[in-house]
């Protein structure tokens, strides 16, 4: 039994540092579009 806590807690910690990892080295970054429309300001 405490052979397989322990081969779970190697697989939890395994797959944290394979998600940061991912986190950190994937593009993750939106693609950006540059959006311009008239302003129309109501001076008195």
């Amino acid at each position: 039994m405490r052979r397989l806590l322990k081969l779970l807690l190697y697989l939890v910690i395994l797959g944290a540092v394979a998600l940061v990892g991912y986190a950190y080295l994937a593009d993750l970054s939106p693609d950006q579009v540059r959006v311009s429309e008239p302003v129309t300001l109501d001076v008195d």
